[in-house]
Formats: C-alpha cells, sequence, structure tokens
C-alpha cells in the first residue's frame, strides 16, 4: 500500500538547468541536491527543502505542466509571496476555496504551475 510520496517531478526544456537554480534554489530557498551519477547525463536537477522533494527531468519536446501541480506547504505564505512577486512572478490566490487553507498558484519560469498553501 501506498505510504508517501518519496519525490515530484516536473518536467523542464534542455539546458534550462541554470534558470532552475535560480528559481529553486534562489527564489524559493530550496537546497539543490546532487543527482545520481548514473542519471547525470539525462540532464535535469534535484531540490528539497524540509520533506518536498523535487526532481525536474529534461523533456523533449516540452510542454509546461498547466494544470497538474505540486502543492508546496510553506511556513509563512507571504514571505514566498513576497519573493515571488519580487521576482516577477504572478501569484493568483486561491484563499477561501478550501475551507482553512490559505493558497496561491505561482508558475515557474518554464510554464509550470505551483502551488503554496499554509493551514
Amino acid at each position: 500500500m501506498i505510504v508517501g510520496y518519496d519525490h515530484v517531478q516536473l518536467a523542464i526544456p534542455r539546458g534550462a538547468e541554470d534558470g532552475a537554480r535560480a528559481f529553486y534554489a534562489g527564489v524559493l530557498g530550496m537546497i539543490e541536491v546532487p543527482k545520481p551519477p548514473a542519471l547525470r547525463a539525462r540532464g535535469g536537477c534535484w531540490f528539497e527543502s524540509g520533506s518536498a522533494v523535487l526532481h525536474l527531468g529534461v523533456e523533449e519536446p516540452f510542454t509546461p505542466a498547466r494544470k497538474a501541480h505540486p502543492a508546496f506547504l510553506v511556513t509563512s505564505l507571504a514571505a514566498v509571496r513576497s519573493a515571488l512577486e519580487a521576482a516577477g512572478h504572478d501569484c493568483v490566490d486561491g484563499s477561501g476555496e478550501r475551507p482553512g487553507i490559505r493558497r496561491f498558484h505561482a508558475n515557474d519560469p518554464f510554464g509550470n504551475r505551483l502551488e503554496f498553501q499554509q493551514a
């Protein structure tokens, strides 16, 4: 039986690793973790923060995930929103759509939809 998640994977275009690092590490404060040697040749990069583990894999042709998305739990929704907006990313509020959950959506630099929520 399923007991949890190991990671979530999103696609990025070939050669976009530096942009991914600037966004996921630079803007969101995630830590890049090394990919195993056997997987490095495929491109992409991996990040984690707390229990959230995100794998970014190269996909050709690339199509961003505009509906499917990871939902990151955060300690300060306002701080994450501020960091995203300061970096030029639009944030769309979704608070009130689910009782007791404050949340918003934004896109990464590649157009992948991301959700950020705080109980």
